[in-house]
């Protein structure tokens, strides 16, 4: 009340009086309020919490999955190359795609004007593995030995027909950027439990498969609208992985750690004047990277991992910023509880030259993907560490230019693709979905964008209708108004 006459009394203070009586500005400063008290707990954490222990009522019940290992094949592997195999193909070889299975679907600007789709059968061997028995293509030969540990959804599908759109979507719930991205979703709702390390971190490769392929944007990765903290820290795929982890010269860590505090009682005494959460996040965002100085250069050295565990992941594995390097790094950083590690491998775009691109693409992924699973497995953290393979759609069944014994290529196809799950809370060894003699209409069990993300969301342990961001008037959320949980796969 005091704070109120004094207010009203000093004509110095009149614009501040208006913005005290403003019910927007006083909304603003509750949530300002909340967000620095917050922020007390990410500076002060008590020994054996977690740092940021997430929105209070998350997780919304138990979880199946502790952390998720996202594997992203950029560029949108074909399914029927590696894991949805079509025999019956081959007696259609060459011949145009039946109108009745196109059935008018839209097609990019690159196939559309061809004067005929024809028919480009794998050549590739295909062989059931494991006890399961499941179909994979003979360019996986690492991969093929996890078979009973893979469930493989074969009915995924999409919306876009465009990687950037494609990519967007599977990412953020949304075909245009702006959104938070699944990782920063999580980092939200439930926080992280090592405060050394960011609670998600991206990882990228590039795939010999194709070396030029499109790239990627730091905003697949974003925290959208979500409190900056959340977003995705990228890790370099060259030279330091961090940037400016070494103190500068002439400063020792006492000293640094003496100017950051003195920079966040100047960040405080501007947010006590503006009210802006996000000079919260700064505060917060500097106290983590001065954590990190210490806690990414021993996460990164791998120099006293056991020979036979860095064989296992295959001759690229000690080469910074390779596929086989990324994994390894995953599975520590998985030991160190970081909530969602996502790796980028991009080349998978193949309209050409299919055949010869994918075995390159596979020398990348196959052997590491496989060391992967074993390694978390055999230490005991597969079975609360969720992982999921794919792209973000498929690729046509015909063939994108000239059709010969040997070569090929193949258009983007947003109409049926397949991913694969591992670990926390999946049955393993199973199939699930079926798409079409000619892999290009899904016939059985049709699983969309918003469903895989609502089971991931689902088996950390939230809600993804509940987990919700108020933006510009509405509440928004990863799924938007969609999104199902796929309970037939669930263990």
């Amino acid at each position: 009340m005091n704070q109120f006459n004094q207010l009203l009394t000093s004509k110095t203070n009149l614009s501040s009086t208006q913005d005290f009586l403003n019910r927007r500005i006083f909304l603003r400063n509750g949530a300002a309020a909340l967000s620095a008290t917050a922020l007390a707990g990410l500076l002060s954490p008590h020994k054996g919490q977690a740092q940021d222990p997430g929105l209070q009522g998350f997780p919304n019940f138990p979880a199946k999955a502790k952390r998720v290992i996202y594997l992203f094949q950029s560029g949108a592997p074909s399914q029927m190359d590696l894991f949805d195999p079509k025999p019956s193909m081959e007696k259609v070889r060459g011949q145009d795609l039946p109108e009745s299975i196109r059935k008018g679907q839209r097609l990019t600007t690159m196939t559309s004007g061809q004067k005929n789709f024809p028919v480009a059968p794998s050549i590739f061997k295909f062989a059931r593995h494991g006890q399961s028995g499941q179909w994979m293509s003979d360019v996986l030969p690492h991969l093929s030995k996890q078979a009973d540990e893979l469930c493989f959804i074969k009915s995924m599908h999409t919306e876009a027909i465009n990687h950037d759109p494609a990519i967007t979507f599977c990412q953020t719930g949304h075909q245009l950027a702006g959104r938070p991205s699944i990782g920063s979703w999580l980092s939200y709702g439930l926080g992280t439990e090592n405060s050394e390390l960011p609670s998600y971190v991206v990882l990228t490769s590039w795939g010999t498969g194709r070396p030029n392929d499109q790239p990627l944007y730091d905003r697949l990765w974003g925290a959208g609208f979500l409190p900056t903290q959340h977003q995705g820290v990228k890790f370099r795929n060259s030279g330091d992985p961090v940037l400016y982890l070494s103190d500068p010269k002439g400063m020792n860590r006492s000293m640094r750690r003496d100017m950051l505090d003195e920079l966040a009682k100047l960040n405080r005494k501007d947010h006590q004047l503006v009210k802006d959460p996000e000079i919260d996040a700064r505060i917060s965002q500097y106290e983590m990277a001065f954590r990190m100085q210490t806690s990414v250069p021993e996460l990164t050295d791998a120099s006293q991992e056991p020979k036979h565990i860095l064989d296992s992941y295959g001759p690229d594995v000690l080469k910074p910023g390779t596929y086989a390097a990324n994994c390894l790094l995953a599975r520590r950083m998985a030991e160190r509880d970081v909530r969602c590690i996502q790796l980028f491998h991009m080349g998978w775009d193949h309209h050409g030259g299919l055949p010869n691109a994918i075995k390159g693409q596979c020398r990348d992924v196959d052997q590491p993907t496989a060391a992967l699973i074993k390694d978390l497995k055999q230490r005991g953290l597969l079975e609360d560490t969720l992982i999921v393979w794919g792209g973000e759609f498929g690729r046509t069944i015909y063939s994108q230019g000239k059709l010969t014994e040997t070569n090929y290529g193949r258009d983007h196809h947003p109409r049926c693709f397949t991913i694969f799950m591992a670990g926390a809370g999946i049955k393993k060894g199973m199939s699930y979905g079926a798409t079409d003699d000619y892999c290009y209409n899904i016939t059985e069990n049709p699983v969309h964008v918003h469903d895989l993300n609502a089971t991931i969301m689902h088996l950390m342990g939230v809600n993804h209708k509940k987990l919700t961001y108020p933006f510009q008037g509405r509440d928004f959320r990863l799924t938007d108004i969609h999104g199902h949980i796929i309970k037939d796969i669930l263990s």
